[in-house]
């Protein structure tokens, strides 16, 4: 049976072991060895992400062709219109490539949400509001890309779902090791 490690990566940390000049690295906070990423969160973003021995599930996780759903909590600038969600859900043109269709839904602020070091800057004049995004595709940054080109530009992101895991019990910074009867696969 693979280990599974479920890990809130903070605002910040690299998605890696070896140590970075000046950087929290995995290393940081998660003291368990023999486990790797099963794909990656930039350093700016936060939330789940699944750390395994396995390199078949992690290659099951994190390749886009296996099309595990991963859900994003994300803080965008001012509130999007209809049009504006119409146009995330049906595949952004990032001029690279095209986005596949996404579910992308208004949120309150998610419950119980930690904060973020250092916080995201305020202003009184402009509103910021939350989206929910489901992907099934994960290039790099994706999330941020489609946002901005709709016109919302991302201020924070959280990953809070990969396949059937989530952050739920895990405040940003902790780890759990899944038991063997947990570790089932999409």
């Amino acid at each position: 049976m693979p280990r599974v490690v479920l890990f809130n990566k903070p605002y910040g940390v690299i998605c890696q072991f070896s140590p970075s000049a000046g950087k929290q690295t995995l290393k940081d906070f998660v003291p368990i060895t023999g486990i790797y990423p099963a794909g990656q969160l930039d350093t700016d973003s936060e939330g789940l992400l699944v750390l395994t021995d396995d390199g078949a599930l992690q290659n099951a996780i994190s390749h886009p062709a296996k099309k595990w759903p991963k859900s994003y909590w994300a803080q965008v600038k001012n509130i999007p219109d209809e049009a504006a969600l119409t146009r995330l859900r049906s595949g952004v043109d990032l001029g690279d490539f095209v986005t596949a269709p996404a579910s992308v839904k208004p949120i309150a602020e998610p419950p119980d949400l930690w904060a973020r070091s250092p916080p995201i800057r305020f202003r009184q004049s402009i509103p910021t509001s939350w989206l929910e995004i489901e992907i099934r595709e994960g290039k790099n940054r994706q999330v941020r890309r489609m946002t901005a080109a709709a016109g919302f530009p991302t201020l924070r992101l959280i990953r809070h779902r990969i396949g059937h895991w989530t952050l739920a019990g895990l405040d940003s910074g902790e780890y759990r090791l899944l038991p063997d009867g947990e570790v089932r696969l999409w």
